[in-house]
């Protein structure tokens, strides 16, 4: 896949204008799916910016065209705030973040769904069913060794690694309320908010939405208009999500990292790096 084109998405998935660099990358795999995530969390929560160490803050919200270009747009990101050492000013007089390709991308891991039809059989990771993104092209992304705990099992196939979940742009408490959890899990926010839902349908769960199907993420996914073909795409991330911190929802198919009420942003940032793991940028032509 043109460089060019993964980059645009990167852009539309996180309201950055991200741009190609030739030094090391300003942000890597695990901030993009930080900011796609913490964007949906705050925008549920009634918030309308969103601040990002050494960005600033982020405005969430959202471009009244879902296909406008997005470097000509107003960009999502707001000038950097006195203290957060932002990434430099781009020619429309907003943020702009360079990407290495290279460094960010690992193109041994690339994979082309396009064609592939899986029928009846079944895979498997971390004991739950993993639901190839077929139709879908894979950019992997660089995320070996990344972590620090040095150890990749979490992105193995076996018993022991990480689940699939996939995330859209559109990704939040709409999707259903929590209702079920591990008891060993249990605590009192949480079942006094699942309590809560059950008598009052409208509420949502407080947290970080994904699903272990494609095809429902497909339906909340973002897209945008190529200015490398000119074609419009749908771009979606493929993650892993830590099992003990994944959470159930009223609705099938729908996951939660469940963030507690007096959490701060930084323990809310924390918790989400450690309990999703990005490791695909998903494009299919819309």
């Amino acid at each position: 896949m043109d460089p060019a084109l993964l980059l645009e998405a990167l852009s539309a998935l996180s309201g950055l204008s991200v741009q190609r660099g030739a030094g090391p990358s300003q942000l890597g795999p695990q901030d993009f799916v930080n900011i796609v995530a913490l964007r949906q969390f705050y925008k549920q929560e009634g918030f309308a910016e969103l601040e990002y160490p050494s960005l600033g803050s982020l405005s969430l919200r959202e471009e009244e065209d879902p296909e406008a270009d997005m470097y000509s747009s107003p960009p999502a990101l707001e000038a950097p705030q006195a203290g957060h050492g932002g990434s430099g000013s781009g020619g429309s007089g907003g943020s702009v973040v360079r990407v290495n390709p290279e460094e960010f991308f690992d193109r041994r891991f690339n994979y082309d769904f396009t064609h592939v039809q899986d029928g009846e059989r079944t895979f498997l990771r971390g004991n739950e069913r993993y639901i190839r993104p077929c139709g879908w092209r894979r950019a992997a992304l660089s995320v070996t060794k990344k972590y620090d705990d040095g150890s990749d099992v979490w992105l193995s196939t076996g018993a022991t690694s990480w689940p699939v979940s996939y995330q859209g742009l559109h990704m939040d408490g709409s999707l259903g309320v929590i209702l079920t959890r591990k008891e060993k899990q249990a605590d009192p926010g949480f079942l006094e908010e699942a309590a809560q839902s059950l008598v009052a349908p409208r509420t949502r769960g407080r947290g970080i939405y994904s699903t272990p199907d494609v095809h429902l993420a497909e339906k909340y996914c973002k897209t945008f208009k190529s200015r490398s073909d000119g074609r419009t795409y749908k771009v979606l991330l493929q993650n892993r999500i830590n099992p003990s911190k994944r959470q159930d929802c009223q609705r099938d198919r729908v996951w939660v990292v469940y963030v507690p009420q007096d959490h701060s942003d930084l323990q809310t940032r924390a918790l989400v790096q450690e309990s999703v793991r990005p490791y695909g940028l998903l494009l299919k032509l819309a």
